[in-house]
């Protein structure tokens, strides 16, 4: 007898939504990639919904403080988070207590982007692609260094493996965000690591750092004559994996709102101009991603990114 009558109010709910402002949190800096890819979606859903989606940066944690604003708040459709691959999927592999369960907490409506990082190194590294830098690696044990955002951060991950798998004793060198590890590596203080085309597209133009591949299948429009690192010869399957930004909601919204949100998402990303922005910045626009899907995708993943956590030895507690 209650079957119906609830049934009901989600669909009325759902047709209804949004009557309101929908927060955006976004739980990381105001200014980098994700928050530039949240207020760039977030327009257009407000132009289309017509209501205003506000973005709210909450730093702090590794994406943990406003992911758990998110996982804790009231499931109604009213607050969304802008995320990255970390906070939805790898800090829970890398902190043995979080505030909020991924997996529990958060449902996955739409992966909006693929976050294609460069493996780059200095130009005064005498090594062309990826089968002299393996061979490199492997004939100067202990003796190079690789950088990263951070402690679980992707570039370390990716680094470690690449540590691992050529056994070369690789000194890692972590640093609080991307710029002031550019910053050293443009000064030769570290031999290699992964960057963002957004950050590093100029100075790899310029000559300052020297690109071996892309970690994707396929190569960035914003950098299309660097090749894939498959291509470059490091064939690893774990250098074909990406980071990503997406967009959850707590895990009790109504299935209803989330394919609505999710619908409405799909169409932003049809628009032209928004792909153009998200391919300027080095990312690989998604443009037909569902609730499903996405969360069919995070499940894959999981195992593979809980590998890599546990090869780097990364632990955050």
């Amino acid at each position: 007898m209650l079957v119906l009558p609830t049934l009901a109010w989600a669909q009325g709910g759902a047709a209804a939504w949004p009557s309101k402002a929908v927060t955006v949190i976004v739980p990381f800096s105001p200014g980098g990639g994700t928050d530039a890819i949240a207020r760039l979606v977030g327009l257009k859903l407000a132009a289309s919904l017509k209501q205003p989606f506000i973005i709210d940066n909450r730093v702090g944690a590794s994406g943990m403080i406003g992911t758990t604003a998110v996982a804790k708040a009231p499931p109604d459709g009213y607050t969304i988070t802008v995320g990255l691959s970390t906070s939805l999927l790898i800090n829970q592999f890398l902190y043995a207590k979080m505030p909020y369960d991924a997996q529990k907490d958060l449902a996955m409506v739409y992966r909006l982007a693929a976050g294609t990082q460069i493996l780059a190194v200095k130009p005064s590294l005498p090594v062309k692609n990826g089968t002299e830098l393996l061979a490199y690696i492997k004939a100067n044990k202990g003796k190079l260094s690789y950088g990263s955002y951070g402690a679980g951060s992707t570039p370390h991950l990716f680094g470690a493996y690449l540590n691992h798998i050529t056994n070369g004793e690789m000194n890692h060198v972590p640093y609080k965000g991307e710029a002031p590890m550019n910053q050293d590596f443009l000064g030769g203080q570290i031999d290699m690591a992964w960057v963002s085309a957004a950050a590093a597209k100029q100075h790899i133009l310029a000559g300052k750092m020297k690109p071996i591949g892309v970690n994707a299948t396929e190569r960035m429009k914003a950098l299309p004559d660097v090749p894939t690192l498959k291509e470059s010869g490091i064939t690893d399957p774990v250098f074909q994996m990406e980071g990503w930004l997406a967009v959850a909601v707590p895990a009790k919204v109504p299935k209803e709102i989330q394919d609505k949100l999710a619908a409405e998402i799909r169409k932003a990303m049809q628009d032209p101009e928004v792909q153009r922005k998200i391919e300027e910045m080095g990312f690989r626009p998604v443009l037909n991603s569902n609730p499903e899907t996405f969360t069919a995708e995070y499940k894959q993943q999981l195992p593979k990114w809980a590998e890599l956590v546990k090869i780097s030895g990364a632990k955050l507690d």
